[in-house]
């Protein structure tokens, strides 16, 4: 009897609070790199009713006008006039309480080891910790189909908003999708649940009953059903639409909830299908190996699944703060893999520089604001910073699969 079972996971869109400061923190961290591209930054944000507050810690030469850059975001968010449901871009307050870093820490990271050095990579980690990468091979994107679903909808339902196709849409909302597995592999579409920020009158009508019937039919049509034109697994007769179940959903944004940097971490990364060591990523420049390292790790298991050499693969590497090597290295492939899991970490261990300043230079961190005029990270803040073929992430590369097929060829046949 095959082994069947839920599992279901959530995505939010731009115009969700936690995800306005998300966006916020990585535009100042895109600003100050291009101007400073060794800055160290420690960007937090959060948000509430007409109010925006930028604290953390900095330390650059960049010369940044915050208030400009953060009424920019939150209009290319959609909160405007009328459309920002009581958050406006124009006349928020913006209040301002950055400090800069510790120097304690700043030592420790430029210092550390650094009579150790023969190649100038040898500055320290920018704090403790232990981050988590996984890839499955469940979608084309190397991604688990229940956060890869709930993003592709949830990004679909903010184009449909800015193109005008459904103007009645505001920017808060927030999918979920539960998929069904049977022995482990993804078989049908269980349930489709979004709940999204509308206006309060929709085409000269203001009966919620209509409204919500309206919105039921367009998000099926314009939204849900364009997610899956290439995948294998579709809803069927028997899938569960759950749209806007509260009821009505006008009042949204930082106007309905308050927001903070760093709260959607789950939603940044696997969905809950994978391990999270818990350290969040936006507004983090490079030297943080929170958002460093977790993006190594998931380019080393998505090579090792792009390799063939996993069906699964989860990479754990962890990190002592101002010291350049990882502490630990883990790679679990949870019984699918062709090698054994210790073989697999010792060819990691060999072929992969984990250092914090060989991870920056490898995927050129430091210059990827610069080189996409100025707005990287804050596109990578919103709708997933894993599996996401709109954006060109040096971290989603398959560029090491044919170094690993023959590191395991060398070592069979040695």
């Amino acid at each position: 009897m095959a082994n069947s079972y839920l599992f279901t996971s959530e995505s939010v869109t731009e115009g969700h609070p936690d995800k306005i400061c998300d966006q916020i923190s990585d535009a100042v961290l895109d600003a100050i790199l291009t101007q400073d591209p060794t800055a160290r930054v420690a960007a937090e944000t959060s948000v509430s009713t007409g109010l925006v507050l930028l604290f953390g810690e900095i330390t650059t030469t960049a010369q940044i006008s915050f208030q400009d850059l953060i009424r920019n975001v939150i209009t290319e968010i959609g909160y405007t006039g009328s459309k920002g449901g009581g958050f406006d871009a124009n006349s928020c307050s913006i209040l301002n309480a950055v400090n800069k870093q510790s120097p304690d820490i700043a030592s420790g990271v430029t210092n550390a080891l650094e009579e150790r050095s023969t190649d100038g990579k040898e500055i320290g980690a920018g704090d403790q910790g232990m981050m988590f990468g996984f890839a499955c091979n469940e979608t084309p994107e190397l991604m688990p189909l229940p956060i890869s679903l709930a993003h592709r909808i949830a990004l679909r339902l903010s184009a449909v908003r800015k193109n005008g196709t459904l103007k009645y849409l505001r920017p808060d909302g927030k999918t979920q999708v539960t998929i069904e597995y049977k022995d482990g592999k993804p078989v049908r579409v269980d349930a489709i649940v979004i709940s999204t920020q509308h206006d309060e009158v929709v085409d000269g009508k203001a009966d919620n009953d209509a409204i919500q019937a309206r919105i039921a039919e367009d998000l099926k049509a314009y939204v849900i059903q364009p997610c899956f034109k290439e995948l294998g697994v579709k809803p069927d007769e028997k899938t569960r639409y759950l749209i806007n179940p509260s009821g009505r959903f006008v009042v949204g944004g930082p106007q309905g909830d308050a927001g903070l940097t760093g709260r959607k971490i789950i939603v940044d990364t696997y969905g809950g299908y994978s391990r999270h060591g818990g350290g969040a990523f936006s507004g983090k420049d490079p030297t943080k190996v929170d958002r460093s390292a977790a993006y190594a790790a998931r380019h080393i298991a998505k090579n090792i699944v792009g390799a063939g050499l996993a069906d699964k693969c989860e990479v754990q590497i962890a990190y002592a703060i101002g010291v350049a090597h990882p502490v630990s290295i883990n790679v679990t492939t949870f019984g699918t893999g062709k090698h054994h899991d210790d073989e697999l970490t010792e060819i990691v261990k060999r072929l992969f520089d984990l250092r914090p300043r060989a991870i920056i230079d490898d995927f050129g961190l430091r210059d990827l604001p610069a080189k996409h005029g100025g707005k990287f990270y804050q596109n990578v803040a919103a709708y997933g910073h894993f599996g996401r073929p709109d954006l060109e992430l040096p971290w989603e590369k398959l560029d090491r699969v044919e170094d690993l097929k023959k590191a395991f060829a060398k070592a069979t046949t040695v």
